[in-house]
C-alpha cells in the first residue's frame, strides 16, 4: 500500500504515463504485483493504469519460426530477447501516451502463438501509469568474455559456438536498452536463487495445465521439457540476479516460498 501510494503521488506530479517496470524470475510474482498494484491505484487512487507484460508482445510464432530457420534453431522457443516484437511495444507504449484508443495485445501460451486481435484488450484514454512486467525487464547487456563460456547443457550442446546468445545480446543492446531506459522506476522481485525457477515455473504451468482443453495445447511441457525450457532463461536471469539489484530503485528479496524477507531501495 505504501508503494502503491507513492506511485500515485509521482504519477500525479507527472507531465506524461508514469512508467514503471516490474522485473522477477518467472514465477516469482511479477503478474500478481502488477495486478495488485493496478487495482489499488485504480480503485483508490482513480489512475488510469496501463497493465502489460512483455510475454504479450512475444513475436507471432510463424516469425520466431523464421528466425530459427535464419538465424538459429534455438528461438523458436519464446522468451528471451529477440523473440518479442518491439517495434510492437514501442508503438503501444506511445500510443497509451496519447489519448487515442489503444488496443493492448495479447499472447495465447496455450497455443504459443498470439492471441486473434478480437481478443486482445483496450484501453480509451491516454495512460496516468503504465506498469511492464516480465522476466528481462530491466536487463543489460553482457561482455564478449561473459558469453564466451556456457553456462549449462542447452548452450554447451545447442549453442556451442555461441551464436544464439551473441544475437541475444546484440539484441538487448540496440532494441531493448533504449526502451528499458524510458522506465521512471523500476521494481525487482529478487529471488534467493535461479534454482527456485524450475519450482515456481512448474507450479504455473501445473496451474495453465488445469484450465486448458488438453485437446487444443501442443505446449504443455512435462518435466524434462520444463527442465530443457528454463535453460533458455539461465544466463539472463542469473545476470539479473547480479546485476539488477544494486541499480533498481525499489528490490523486494523473496524466500523460495515468495515470502518478503526484506526490501531496499525506494521510489520516492
Amino acid at each position: 500500500m505504501p508503494l502503491a501510494q507513492a506511485l500515485a503521488q509521482q504519477s500525479s506530479q507527472a507531465r506524461k504515463p508514469l512508467f514503471i517496470g516490474i522485473n522477477g524470475c518467472q514465477g516469482s510474482g511479477k503478474s500478481t504485483l502488477a495486478t495488485l498494484l493496478t487495482t489499488v491505484l485504480a480503485g483508490q487512487y482513480h489512475k488510469k493504469v496501463a497493465k502489460l507484460s512483455i510475454d504479450d508482445f512475444y513475436l507471432t510464432k510463424a516469425e520466431r519460426q523464421q528466425l530459427a530457420k535464419d538465424i538459429h534453431p534455438l528461438f523458436l522457443t519464446r522468451g528471451v530477447p529477440g523473440t518479442h516484437d518491439m517495434r510492437l511495444l514501442n508503438k503501444t507504449l506511445d500510443s497509451l501516451a496519447s489519448t487515442d484508443t489503444t488496443a493492448i495485445p495479447r499472447f495465447n501460451k496455450a497455443i504459443d502463438d498470439r492471441a486473434a486481435s478480437d481478443h486482445w484488450d483496450s484501453m480509451a484514454a491516454a495512460a496516468d501509469i503504465i506498469i511492464l512486467e516480465g522476466w528481462c525487464v530491466g536487463v543489460t547487456p553482457q561482455t564478449e568474455e561473459t558469453l564466451f563460456v556456457p553456462v549449462n547443457d542447452l548452450e554447451s550442446n545447442e549453442d556451442a559456438e555461441g551464436l544464439w546468445r551473441n544475437t541475444i545480446n546484440t539484441a538487448i543492446s540496440q532494441d531493448y536498452l533504449p526502451l528499458f531506459t524510458k522506465i521512471d522506476k523500476l521494481i525487482m522481485l529478487k529471488a534467493p536463487s535461479f534454482d527456485c525457477v524450475y519450482h515456481w515455473r512448474k507450479k504455473q504451468e501445473d496451474k495453465l495445465r488445469a484450465k486448458t482443453d488438453s485437446a487444443n495445447s501442443t505446449t504443455l511441457m512435462d518435466d524434462a521439457a520444463l527442465t530443457r525450457f528454463i535453460q533458455h532463461y539461465q544466463r539472463l536471469s542469473e545476470h539479473l540476479l547480479s546485476t539488477l539489484a544494486h541499480t533498481a530503485d525499489l528490490v523486494f528479496e523473496l524466500n523460495i516460498q515468495h515470502q518478503i524477507v526484506s526490501q531496499y531501495g525506494n521510489i520516492d
